[in-house]
């Protein structure tokens, strides 16, 4: 038995140090690396997720009854009602990540890597405004190679920047947010590689909208170009998996 329902390729996109990597070993390794080189290509790692019910499906709330307060409850003393077992059984995505180099001399490189790519975190250091300022046109190439229903969030990195001195910030919550909402991007989330905030929200959040649109139909799990693949007929699969490109085994190698 496979021990993931399908896998999808997500590519990290944005300026060189904006923390592509750090986040990408946080999310398969959970450490920090504050000395990490600067990446040269595209580097891969990978990392199993729970995607779709029951671990989406938040419990539901128990409607309250008034009454009488002065009346006996009928139910004291009964033993309670048996709960019907849980049948849903919770599906897995592998998701299949290529950490890309944001410097210019890397680009025609790595934008050979965002064909059959399903998802893509848009990255930025919310202390350096000139990395926001450029995430339109990191979009723009995405847009131009990828395929027209890719799923893309825009992650503000380093918010423990902004915690103990926000004179560091140099890109508020609301001006991101907006930008996501004009430019057609799912959501926007901040998240902190050195001490993991929001990290595994910004790569769920990904790896969530694509199982809607797995269920909803929208992908050909046969064909590459897609980004998404289910697991083999009749066997587990543990190893990596090439989706429209090689996969480098000296990666972060998680899961």
């Amino acid at each position: 038995m496979a021990s993931w329902d399908f896998i999808a390729k997500l590519v990290c996109i944005g300026d060189s140090g904006t923390g592509k990597s750090s986040l990408t070993i946080r999310l398969c390794e959970g450490r920090f690396s504050p000395h990490h080189d600067v990446t040269i290509g595209v580097e891969f790692g990978s990392r199993i997720v729970p995607v779709g019910p029951p671990n989406t499906q938040p419990p539901k709330p128990k409607p309250s009854i008034s009454r009488d307060p002065s009346l006996a409850d009928v139910s004291d003393g009964l033993p309670e009602p048996p709960r019907a077992e849980q049948t849903v059984v919770q599906k897995h995505m592998k998701l299949s990540l290529w950490d890309t180099a944001g410097q210019e001399t890397y680009k025609s490189v790595t934008r050979s890597y965002f064909r059959g790519a399903s998802g893509a975190l848009l990255v930025f250091d919310i202390s350096r405004r000139s990395t926001f300022l450029h995430v339109m046109d990191w979009l723009n190439d995405l847009r131009q190679i990828a395929e027209p229903d890719i799923v893309v969030v825009l992650v503000g990195n380093k918010s423990d920047l902004a915690a103990g001195d926000e004179k560091q910030r140099e890109v508020t919550i609301e001006e991101a947010e907006e930008w996501a909402k004009s430019n057609g991007v799912l959501e926007y989330v901040e998240t902190s590689a050195k001490n993991g905030d929001g990290v595994e929200m910004a790569f769920g959040r990904v790896a969530e909208r694509i199982y809607q649109n797995i269920e909803a139909g929208k992908y050909d799990l046969n064909d590459r170009r897609s980004g998404v693949k289910g697991p083999p007929a009749g066997g587990g699969n543990r190893g990596n998996v090439k989706l429209n490109g090689s996969a480098k085994t000296t990666g972060y190698g998680c899961c």
